[in-house]
């Protein structure tokens, strides 16, 4: 039994939770505005203030639905509440990152600085050169942003180098002996 896609999610004031034919729920909030398309064999109840998840019945794929579709509601939920946050750390000597206008430029040790532009639905703040903050309302794209960054220059294990989240651990090497 799906103990996730049990519990009921409270909509908090000021948000509007929409299920349309085909289980398309729009939610609305201060933030802005999401729209995602749920399994169509599950049922989304909207009552005082509460959605509930319920699934036709017990079969794996049902109870394995069951739990994603609840979270996906919760996310969306969230996102226009308050928002998804993830916050990047450069280390490494030479390697930063600047803001102009739309396009971050990274310098990651490599001959070119890499220029990204900022995606749609997603705020990206250089508060200085060590450190990127990437925001949003859609938590999928503010994490798979992140990791698109990340990407560019992985932390190594002998020295940290690269671009690591900001709770991160590297779990780090011993590196060569001298005789």
């Amino acid at each position: 039994m799906s103990r996730i896609g049990l519990k009921p999610i409270e909509i908090p004031a000021g948000v509007e939770v929409k299920v349309n034919d085909g289980n398309l729920v729009h939610v609305k909030g201060p933030k802005g505005e999401l729209t995602q398309q749920i399994d169509q064999g599950m049922t989304i109840n909207i009552d005082n203030n509460t959605v509930v998840v319920s699934r036709p019945s017990d079969s794996k794929k049902n109870k394995s639905l069951h739990g994603l579709s609840r979270s996906l509601l919760e996310n969306m939920i969230v996102g226009v509440t308050d928002g998804y946050k993830k916050t990047l750390v450069i280390e490494g000597t030479g390697y930063r990152a600047a803001k102009a206008g739309k396009k971050l430029t990274l310098n990651l040790g490599y001959s070119h600085p890499i220029e990204v532009e900022d995606p749609e639905g997603i705020e990206i703040e250089v508060p200085d050169a060590h450190t990127i903050v990437i925001t949003g309302i859609d938590k999928q794209k503010v994490g798979n942003f992140a990791a698109n960054i990340r990407d560019y220059r992985k932390p190594e294990p002998y020295k940290g180098k690269g671009v690591r989240y900001e709770n991160e651990y590297i779990r780090r090497k011993v590196g060569k002996t001298g005789k």
